[in-house]
């Protein structure tokens, strides 16, 4: 799709509760006019992988939620693929633990896809970087375990807390893994004519 003009008159609107996005946001000088978490069913469907997931979800928030004509609304989502699989958001502990002894000496990829909406116009893009984790010993994820990061984080970790001890490199946007990959949602923004840099909410 084509950029819109920038027009200083746009409020942006933040489709997410976390805090993350918000933090990622102001990174960029950006302050949200309001933040609207969409409610939707985020169960994968049966055989679905993982950037076909991520990519529908991040789309059906957007689409899920109002958008007035003075509106440009962000939605993101963000998930771990271990292969063909999914690992979403951990329910419990146990689950969580399972996740990192799967991800425990092992490449993996996380993919956030972002969907940006002006009116009836939708603007999409996913970002996939490659993340390794080094080889975890029971100690180390019991204590991880134990300060309770894990919750909310898919696949049961977040790299910019304590398990960021657990990763020794990357390949791709720091920012992807944590939850809103800062140049592509700039460029997606702009390219629905909210004027990024400078610009007030």
């Amino acid at each position: 799709m084509t950029a819109m003009r920038p027009d200083p008159g746009l409020r942006l609107i933040l489709g997410s509760a976390s805090p993350r996005r918000l933090e990622l946001l102001a990174q960029l000088g950006l302050t949200p006019a309001a933040v609207r978490p969409p409610d939707i069913d985020e169960d994968p469907r049966p055989r679905e992988v993982p950037r076909d997931y991520v990519r529908r979800i991040a789309r059906e928030k957007a689409q899920a939620l109002a958008c007035g004509p003075d509106e440009v609304l962000l939605c993101a989502d963000t998930t771990v693929a271990l292969g063909r699989r999914i690992l979403g958001k951990p329910r419990d502990a146990g689950e969580a633990a399972a996740f990192l002894h799967l991800l425990s000496g092992r490449r993996h990829r996380v993919i956030t896809a972002l969907a940006v909406r002006r009116a009836d116009r939708l603007w999409e893009r996913d970002v996939v970087t490659t993340v390794m984790v080094k080889q975890l010993g029971n100690p180390e994820i019991n204590a991880y375990l134990a300060s309770g990061d894990w919750q909310g984080k898919a696949g049961g970790y977040a790299i910019q807390g304590p398990a960021g001890a657990f990763i020794p490199w990357i390949n791709g946007s720091f920012t992807g893994v944590v939850g809103l990959p800062l140049a592509e949602t700039a460029g997606l923004l702009m390219a629905a004519g909210y004027p990024v840099y400078g610009a007030a909410a």
